[in-house]
């Protein structure tokens, strides 16, 4: 519990540091870029195709009568932008918040371990293939579990337990790998999983239902047509920040995990704990330095030797 509060408070003071700030604004200029470019060349054509599907819908064609017989006008002329808009954002959303995950890891890890632990030693257990590998499969693992619980979210309490478990576990899997892949072996990647498997997805559970933050700010959007352009941005910031820490939080749990685990298999003292000299706004670290057994026990003094015979007068 003392590993998973410490690692929850760095990763709060972390997201406040300009860098992670900078790189949680970057979906932002890449949705921007995206929607400019794509709306340059296939803006007309978008919604000219759109405006024909409304209107070639026979299921429709009722709906546009009765809507314009109350004097609404032409219906369709202003439908057919909006959905262009409705259909649009989700694919912006995903291609930019899967270009920040590729850039946000390495260097949130990167930052991390600049900060707190410059002494670990990178062991390169995990390759970029490894990692995309890994986070594939992690993920149609995942989906199949998703669709397969779909009939039990028909149970309230059941709905509000099942997707945050499985995204948590998809979570933990894929970010603490990314987290361990530069600095563990692969024996010490699966040694932490194994040992701290509670822990990791407590975090991913956690960070699972923070991320259902955003989805709010994107349905308002949704609804609130007028200001689609304003919320469904701030959605996009919102999930990186979650995203950010989410990040964070596991990069200095599983760092500071692989450093007891390496003190404990070199036969050090088990509390090692690394100041982090850059965190004055947190609680003072405890700065711990481990000592071989061996050493401990030598430098104590000898103890006394009894005798049975008494001192010469």
């Amino acid at each position: 519990m003392g590993l998973l509060l410490d690692s929850f408070w760095r990763a709060a003071v972390y997201c406040l540091r300009p860098r992670v700030v900078a790189l949680s604004v970057l979906p932002l200029l890449l949705m921007v870029a995206l929607a400019l470019g794509l709306g340059y060349f296939y803006w007309d054509v978008a919604v000219q195709g759109m405006r024909a599907m409304l209107d070639a819908s026979t299921l429709l064609a009722s709906v546009w009568s009765w809507l314009q017989g109350w004097g609404l006008g032409d219906v369709t002329a202003v439908m057919a932008p909006l959905m262009v808009v409705l259909a649009v954002a989700p694919v912006l959303v995903v291609v930019s918040l899967l270009a920040v995950a590729v850039l946000m890891t390495p260097a949130l890890v990167a930052l991390v371990a600049e900060r707190r632990f410059p002494d670990l030693e990178r062991k390169k257990g995990g390759s970029f293939i490894a990692s995309v590998a890994w986070s594939v499969g992690s993920t149609l693992l995942a989906l199949v579990a998703l669709v397969v619980s779909v009939p039990l979210w028909l149970v309230p309490p059941l709905v509000l337990v099942l997707p945050p478990l499985i995204w948590g576990w998809l979570t933990y899997r894929v970010m603490v790998f990314d987290a361990l892949a530069d600095h563990a072996s692969k024996e010490e990647r699966q040694e932490i999983f194994r040992r701290h498997r509670s822990s990791l997805l407590g975090i991913g559970i956690i960070t699972g239902y923070l991320g259902a933050a955003p989805s709010i700010v994107w349905a308002s959007g949704v609804v609130f047509a007028a200001a689609f352009f304003i919320l469904v941005p701030l959605a996009i910031w919102i999930y990186t920040l979650v995203f950010a820490f989410s990040s964070l939080w596991f990069t200095h749990y599983g760092l500071a995990a692989l450093q007891r685990l390496r003190a404990e298999s070199a036969g050090l003292a088990p509390v090692v704990v690394t100041a982090d000299v850059a965190d004055a706004a947190g609680p003072p670290a405890v700065v711990a330095s481990a000592l071989p057994a061996a050493s401990s026990a030598a430098a104590l003094p000898p103890a006394p030797s009894p005798t049975s015979e008494n001192p010469a007068p």
